[in-house]
């Protein structure tokens, strides 16, 4: 298994930059087993491919408006000097007030040194690791983080959007889903972007179940995989949960026939994380750096939602340990050829490595 298996090109204007409105008129691929024809839908059709005595697991995670901009401000023989800089916190320290952050640009923020981002906020430079990863302090008075990064704080949109356009007051709808309950993520469960309360209840009128689970989505979702051998990259961790009462109802789903589907990547990654110590989900509340490529046993997961992803990357690795790298491969050369959209904003596919029932 090389990097290189996983590559595929896609055209540039494949790449989402907005999504489709309203949520559930996306596109939906459905992929099938080995052999199926791949089926072209869109995602308000999903409660026509689901069963009566499925469960759908969603990622109730909250995207934090974790990305600022301020003025540092430096005395100098000539007067004040000033610079602007991006913060970008990536992931809670214990105690909440000091975050692991990108700085850019970090050349010009000396340690000790203050970002003022308006309204009483400010982040303080503490220190920096050899790969450019800065540590900071947020200070924010007496108001909560989420209260002063609602004030300052923009959408931490993906690098592949951010490089096209800036975050704007529709993206803090658009980025965050209908079920989002507990902040803490600064990247959203994209799958799950597709859903709005008429597609949901359409849904659970079909008797199809659904249970919340928790994993905070760090910037580690986007880090690109730089070794040729992808068994020795690294991922980075995220704290999740699965509750005692959300573990039981996934055991109970299987126990009686029923699929274990999870809306996203980030949903997948966590039940199987709280299924390695036994086989079957037990409750959860850690962090996991799970990497899940072929050659993996799933454990919980029946099939998958999830968007297009891109080439190369650790996501692209774990549809292929579910569908099989050829089949994968294939579905995404037919996505391109009709027009599919790609990425956090685009379009969806549902992916069943059993087909039939």
């Amino acid at each position: 298994m090389k990097l290189a298996d996983f590559d595929f090109e896609l055209p540039e204007d494949r790449i989402a930059t907005r999504p489709a409105r309203p949520r559930s008129a996306a596109k939906l691929l459905l992929v099938e087993g080995q052999e199926a024809p791949f089926r072209d839908l869109h995602v308000g059709d999903l409660p026509d491919l689901f069963r009566p005595g499925d469960r759908l697991v969603l990622n109730n995670t909250k995207v934090l408006p974790s990305r600022l901009s301020g003025l540092r401000h430096r005395a100098s023989d000539s007067g004040t000097g000033q610079a602007r800089i991006e913060v970008t916190l990536l992931d809670p320290q214990p105690g909440g007030e000091i975050w692991t952050a990108l700085v850019k640009p970090l050349r010009k923020l000396r340690d000790g040194e203050a970002v003022e981002f308006g309204e009483g906020v400010r982040a303080v430079m503490l220190d920096r690791d050899e790969t450019g990863m800065a540590r900071v302090r947020l200070e924010h008075g007496e108001e909560t983080v989420e209260e002063a990064l609602a004030k300052v704080g923009a959408m931490p949109l993906p690098p592949y959007i951010a490089a096209k356009r800036a975050a704007d007051e529709q993206d803090r709808t658009d980025y965050q889903t209908v079920f989002a309950r507990h902040s803490g993520a600064v990247a959203a469960p994209t799958a799950s972007l597709h859903f709005d309360q008429p597609l949901l209840e359409a849904i659970r009128a079909k008797g199809v179940e659904f249970t919340e689970v928790t994993l905070h989505v760090g910037a580690g979702t986007f880090l690109p995989v730089k070794v040729d051998d992808p068994a020795q990259h690294r991922m980075h961790a995220e704290w999740g949960e699965v509750s005692e009462a959300a573990a039981a109802e996934i055991r109970a789903t299987k126990a009686a026939g029923g699929r274990v589907i999870p809306v996203g990547t980030t949903a997948l990654r966590l039940i199987e994380s709280a299924a390695r110590a036994t086989g079957e989900v037990r409750p959860f509340a850690e962090k996991t750096d799970i990497f899940i490529y072929p050659g993996f046993e799933f454990r919980a997961a029946d099939g998958l939602m999830t968007n297009f992803h891109l080439p190369k990357s650790t996501l692209m690795m774990l549809v292929s340990a579910l569908m099989g790298r050829e089949r994968m491969l294939s579905a995404y050369a037919h996505a391109i050829a009709s027009g599919y959209r790609f990425f956090s904003y685009g379009d969806a596919s549902l992916l069943l490595p059993s087909t039939g029932g």
